[in-house]
C-alpha cells in the first residue's frame, strides 16, 4: 500500500510552519492549550506527550484541554467557539480537514474555508485573543481515503485561510512522509486513524517546535 504526500516534499517543508508564533508562557508560568477537531485529536493521544514535552521545552507547567469530539466538522467547530473561549487558553490548536473533505459530509471547499475563517476570527478577536494553529495532521487511506479524495486540497486551503488570518499553520504531513509505507500503513490500519504511540512520535516534535518558536530553554542553557 503506497503512501504518497499530498505536496511535494520540498514544497511542504516550506509549508511546515506558515506563521510561527512563540508560546506564550514565560519561564515558571502556566501555559493552557484547547485542542478542537474531529477523532484524530479526540482520541488521538498525542495531547499528553505534547504536555510533558512543551512543558520540558519551555520550563513552564503546560496543560491541555481537549474539546474535540469524533466525527465532527467545521460547521460543529462553529458551535463549540464558546467553550473554547471559555477556557481561557493561550493557545489553539484546530484541525477539521480530514472530515470536512468527507464526500459524505458535503461540505464543499467554500463552505469549509468560510467555517474556518469564521472559527480563527472568533477566536482570535475574543477576550483572551489565543494563538490559533491550524494544522494538517495523517495520511488517509483505503476506503476510508476513498471517500476523501480532495484531502490536500481542504488541507492546503486551510493552509491559505490560516495564513491569511495571521494564524499559525502546523503541517504534519511532511513528517509522515518520512517514514516508510510499511510503517505508516501499520500505524494507521483503518485508513485513517493512528495508534497513540506512533502518532505522537511523529507530530509532537513539530509541535514543540511550532510552539516554542525561540526555541526550548534546556537547549539554550546547554
Amino acid at each position: 500500500m503506497a503512501f504518497s504526500p499530498s505536496l511535494p516534499v520540498v514544497a511542504a517543508l516550506a509549508l511546515h510552519f506558515v506563521v510561527a508564533m512563540p508560546a506564550a508562557a514565560q519561564p515558571g508560568e502556566t501555559l493552557k492549550i484547547v485542542t478542537l477537531g474531529t477523532s484524530l485529536s479526540a482520541r488521538g493521544g498525542w495531547q499528553e506527550p505534547l504536555r510533558r514535552s512543551l512543558g520540558a521545552c519551555l520550563n513552564s507547567e503546560v496543560t491541555v484541554v481537549n474539546l474535540a469530539k469524533s466525527g465532527m466538522t467545521s460547521e460543529w467547530g462553529l458551535t463549540q467557539i464558546g467553550k473554547v473561549v471559555a477556557e481561557h487558553p493561550d493557545i489553539v490548536l484546530i484541525e477539521f480537514a480530514v472530515n470536512d473533505a468527507d464526500v459524505t459530509e458535503f461540505i464543499s471547499l467554500s463552505r469549509s474555508s468560510a467555517n474556518m475563517a469564521e472559527i480563527i476570527s472568533q477566536l482570535r478577536e475574543s477576550e483572551t485573543r489565543p494563538a490559533v494553529y491550524v494544522m494538517a495532521m495523517s495520511p488517509v487511506s483505503g476506503v476510508r481515503g476513498m471517500i476523501r479524495p480532495f484531502l490536500a486540497q481542504y488541507e492546503d486551503m486551510h493552509a491559505a485561510v490560516a495564513r491569511n488570518l495571521g494564524a499559525g499553520f502546523i503541517d504534519h504531513r511532511p513528517a509522515w512522509a518520512r517514514l516508510p509505507d510499511k510503517e505508516i500503513a501499520k500505524a494507521i490500519a483503518d485508513g485513517v486513524h493512528p495508534e497513540p504511540a506512533t502518532v505522537s512520535r511523529v507530530i509532537v516534535p513539530g509541535l514543540v517546535r511550532a510552539l516554542a518558536a525561540s526555541g526550548c530553554l534546556t537547549a539554550k542553557g546547554e
